[in-house]
């Protein structure tokens, strides 16, 4: 039997911005010490609350349209709860119910032809912090330099079905945000940092098959390399 790969995407993306989304702590931290910078707000002491970059929302409609989506006259935020070390309030400040950009569209072209994914939505959050895991010492670190800082998540339609149109798709992203000079879009740095969601069916079939996530992934190369792995894992497991 012949099978159908079918991916989504969720693509993490840092903003540009001087300041972090909800205090004014910078938001460029790569390479600086840990904890240097933070303060009581992006850190979730008790009390503080917080004050959206008023910038965050100009750059998050700018994404929205240049991926030609429709942007919401009313956006709100929305908090999620979990509970992870590099997360200090125990849950992240981010959008579901109505985000700030919905129903876009990305055209790419490859191999295959020309073809447009569909957006389903943009949203702005907070990034968590970061662990650092010390395997000599058996210990694991906590820097919260990132906490906060501002990102957009482009969620897509699982409209993408194999790995070199998902490359396709991640440098025409790349290159709409860099013009629009809304993003950086450093891979290498994590400042674009990709979710991958992938499902295999019968060839024809309109049913989607089991999803599975690879998550948090910053190398064009190693999602490429993830796809055909977890794909032919997928049939096999079939």
């Amino acid at each position: 039997m012949k099978y159908e790969t079918v991916i989504g995407l969720e693509v993490h993306v840092e903003l540009a911005t001087e300041s972090k989304i909800f205090c004014s702590c910078s938001a460029h931290s790569f390479g600086a010490e840990p904890n240097s910078h933070v303060c009581p707000a992006c850190c979730g002491m008790p009390g503080m609350l917080p004050v959206v970059n008023r910038r965050v929302v100009d750059f998050g409609m700018k994404a929205g349209m240049m991926l030609n989506c429709d942007i919401n006259r009313v956006t709100t935020f929305d908090k999620k709860s979990y509970y992870y070390p590099d997360l200090p309030c125990a849950y992240q400040t981010t959008q579901w119910f109505a985000p700030v950009a919905v129903n876009g569209r990305v055209d790419i072209e490859t191999s295959a032809g020309k073809k447009s994914v569909r957006i389903k939505q943009i949203h702005m959050e907070e990034d968590a912090g970061k662990l650092v895991h010390d395997i000599c010492e058996g210990t694991t670190h906590v820097d919260f330099n990132r906490t906060s800082v501002p990102l957009i998540e482009i969620v897509s339609q699982p409209d993408l079905s194999s790995a070199e149109e998902v490359e396709a798709y991640l440098v025409r992203l790349r290159t709409l945000l860099r013009y629009a000079k809304v993003a950086e879009c450093e891979m290498a740095h994590g400042t674009m940092r990709c979710d991958v969601n992938l499902s295999v069916k019968p060839e024809g079939s309109d049913v989607l098959g089991v999803r599975t996530e690879m998550k948090n992934m910053n190398s064009i190369e190693a999602i490429k390399r993830a796809i055909e792995y977890e794909t032919a894992r997928h049939i096999d497991a079939i």
